[in-house]
């Protein structure tokens, strides 16, 4: 399990100031395994994790409609006096 990347929006940049970091993620994670997988490998406390799943967009292909892959996004709060550095940014 792994963070794909991190998630730069108005939303998630706001949610830093409440120590909220938001990370895309495998789809086939679970809760517990990103929690311990972020406590571990970052050396912080989690105290409350938010995620939903977001949908693959259709891609065509000439006359056959497909679509990627969907992911999960994850909103996890730290305790206070924690941070993490940002995570990799997706280049565009």
């Amino acid at each position: 399990m792994e963070s794909k990347y991190a998630v730069f929006t108005d939303k998630s940049i706001r949610l830093l100031g409440k120590n909220q970091y938001t990370s895309n993620v495998e789809s086939g994670s679970t809760r517990t395994e990103i929690k311990h997988w972020v406590e571990r490998f970052f050396g912080v406390k989690v105290i409350a994790m938010n995620s939903h799943r977001l949908p693959g967009k259709g891609r065509r292909m000439g006359p056959i409609m497909g679509h990627t892959m969907h992911y999960r996004r994850m909103i996890i709060t730290l305790q206070p006096g924690y941070s993490i550095p940002p995570l990799r940014k997706k280049r565009t």
